[in-house]
């Protein structure tokens, strides 16, 4: 296996794990809630946390990626989710399920992009876009991969030894760390920092260098939170969407779900091939607007046959695009603060897009279904103006 394939593996099996890590939690929720005697709110600041952790993490362990190397980082994150996970399993309380939640989080952040920065360098830029879509992929591994052990430990041994399941990944950390070399073009930038020796601004500030810049930074950090809010909320109340306004079944609205996924996984392949051949913002200008159109002529849609097709085609769209945003952030950012970049801006978005539900679930109780469903498309057409302002290159 070359270099490239192994930085692909890595980075596949790394957003796999974490995938199935974030899904452990919401398969293992009323069990949890049980077991604690909590309300709904209270379980739900589990996910809230977890995301907080993810946009520290990602800001450390981006700048520590950056400063003492890819590989290296890359499997302390792992250890790190590994363990945070692993220890939820072990908590008395739901102060203690927050602080591992958290812990974890803090793992989970700083792999992804360590992961893209990793795919990035390795590839050329021509064929970056199905790198990134192949990698992307691995989060829909991970909830397969979930489902599959929730189902089979869950009834028979609790919640708890779930998570004990996240030792694993330690495992896979060591097996990177012995097969996967430094990244060449990493290795080279540090060199050439030797040999000009400049002192350098901090490793966030440089994000924010110049007004271009920080035009840029601020504009890719909108388009990753509408990603994350437009995919929050359609997967976790979409089908509770279509059981109260369709009378779907439970069976029905799981059928509609892997429907679903299945449209978001031929989405991100189709989306890496579509970048690599038309460029990200023809790409991404394509995609966005079919999610605008696609999300609100969903909301219109009838029938079994109708609601299993359109979710298909919405999920193609609206969860294609994030196939590309490891690539797209990587292309505007030089190779001394790319996993700074990277983290910093994807996990921003996960933390800000991540409360999307709440204000989805505020229309749902208070309007309906046709109202939520203009609210994301509304997201996507500010996505949409936002990458219109993106230039060819940031300043540096």
């Amino acid at each position: 296996m070359n270099y490239r394939k192994k930085t692909v593996v890595a980075s596949v099996a790394g957003l796999t794990l974490e995938g199935m890590d974030i899904m452990f939690i919401s398969f293992a929720m009323s069990m949890i809630i049980a077991e604690f005697n909590i309300d709904f709110t209270t379980g739900g600041l589990i996910s809230s946390i977890t995301n907080i952790g993810m946009l520290l993490g990602g800001i450390i362990f981006g700048i520590l990626a950056d400063k003492f190397g890819r590989v290296r980082i890359f499997t302390y994150t792992i250890i790190l989710f590994a363990i945070g996970t692993a220890l939820t399993g072990l908590a008395t309380n739901i102060e203690q399920v927050y602080l591992f939640r958290f812990i974890a989080g803090l793992g989970a952040g700083g792999e992804y992009g360590i992961g893209m920065a990793l795919v990035a360098e390795a590839w050329p830029k021509k064929k970056q876009g199905r790198a990134s879509s192949y990698v992307s992929v691995g989060a829909q591994y991970g909830v397969i991969l979930a489902a599959l052990l929730s189902a089979m430990i869950l009834p028979t041994l609790g919640w708890r030894a779930l998570f004990f399941v996240g030792v694993l990944p330690v495992i896979f950390a060591f097996i990177v760390r012995k097969n996967l070399d430094e990244s060449p073009e990493w290795l080279a930038a540090q060199k050439e920092k030797k040999v000009d020796n400049k002192q350098e601004k901090g490793k966030l500030l440089q994000l924010f260098d110049t007004p271009r810049t920080t035009l840029t930074t601020i504009s890719l950090a909108i388009m990753a939170t509408v990603q994350i809010a437009g995919y929050n909320g359609l997967m976790i109340w979409l089908p509770s969407m279509l059981q109260q306004s369709q009378g779907l079944s439970v069976s029905s609205s799981a059928l509609w779900t892997i429907s679903t996924a299945i449209g978001m996984i031929v989405g991100m392949l189709t989306f890496g091939q579509f970048m690599d051949r038309f460029g990200a913002k023809r790409s991404f200008g394509i995609f966005l607007l079919a999610s605008a159109c696609a999300v609100f002529l969903y909301s219109y849609a009838t029938g079994s046959a109708g609601l299993l097709i359109g979710g298909a085609v919405v999920g193609f769209f609206s969860n294609g695009m994030f196939a590309g945003y490891g690539a797209l952030i990587s292309s505007y950012y030089p190779v001394q603060v790319r996993s700074t970049a990277t983290n910093t801006i994807f996990n921003f978005g996960r933390a800000i897009g991540g409360l999307s539900p709440i204000f989805v679930g505020y229309i749902l109780q208070n309007y309906n279904i046709t109202i939520a469903m203009t609210y994301l498309t509304i997201l996507y057409c500010i996505s949409f103006i936002v990458m219109l302002s993106l230039k060819k290159k940031a300043a540096f």
